[in-house]
């Protein structure tokens, strides 16, 4: 009797989750759960609301890339027909994403906000070479819409693809109540100028500013350009 005693001892926690009740798992792929603004899925390649490319062909991301597996080459831009603002854009541009990690090093590395990252990350191939990302599918259209070298099925959503805008939120690394709501990042075809975020303090909503900083100072208005110089610190 008392090695039954002890097995409904350990069998206690399965019997007590065995009653109706609350269901904490879902059918996948039918229920897809819904994912952190700044999930690390597939990346896309991003352009400025004018159609402009955004990348620069600098390599910063190649450089970072812990596990090497972006490979960039860029060019002069024509002047004639620029690419890219700058004077060089991404000639060519690929992500082998057998060896990529996601860690989003490459997002926090592009100094402009070229490359970010989707929610969709359903990437399931049979042919190696499928997985070999260039800039024909990285690289989004004119007008924001992401491409997809697979089609869409029960398990590929490609709606996740046009949900890069988690990473167009920033505010201060240490979460100054200065920086909430404050909008750093640039706009991009698709889906225009992020919101600014929420902040640490807890006192703001989403995109507005509603807490004043604790050192006394007016918290920067968000409308300037981005990358100005944050407020001084008070000693």
């Amino acid at each position: 009797m008392g090695v039954v005693a002890e097995l409904l001892k350990g069998l206690r926690v399965t019997i007590s989750q065995m009653r109706p009740g609350r269901r904490v798992t879902i059918s996948y792929p039918q229920e897809k759960r819904e994912k952190p603004p700044r999930f690390h899925g597939r990346h896309v390649l991003n352009r400025y609301p004018d159609g402009m490319e955004k990348c620069i062909g600098c390599e910063l991301c190649a450089g970072v890339c812990p596990a090497r597996c972006i490979y960039v080459r860029g060019a002069d831009n024509p002047p004639e027909a620029p690419v890219s603002p700058g004077e060089r854009f991404g000639f060519v541009y690929e992500i082998n994403l057998l060896r990529c990690i996601f860690c989003g090093l490459c997002v926090e590395a592009c100094p402009t906000e070229a490359i970010t990252m989707s929610h969709l990350f359903e990437l399931s191939v049979t042919n190696r070479d499928d997985a070999i990302y260039t800039k024909a599918e990285l690289l989004v259209d004119p007008d924001g819409t992401p491409n997809h070298p697979q089609a869409p099925g029960p398990l590929a959503d490609l709606a996740e693809l046009g949900r890069p805008d988690g990473w167009m939120q920033a505010t201060s690394p240490a979460g100054r109540a200065a920086y909430e709501g404050v909008i750093a990042w640039t706009p991009a075809a698709g889906f225009g100028l992020p919101q600014g975020e929420r902040g640490q303090s807890g006192g703001s909503s989403r995109g507005g500013i509603t807490a004043a900083p604790a050192t006394g100072e007016s918290p920067p208005t968000g409308e300037g350009p981005a990358g100005e110089e944050p407020p001084a610190e008070e000693t």
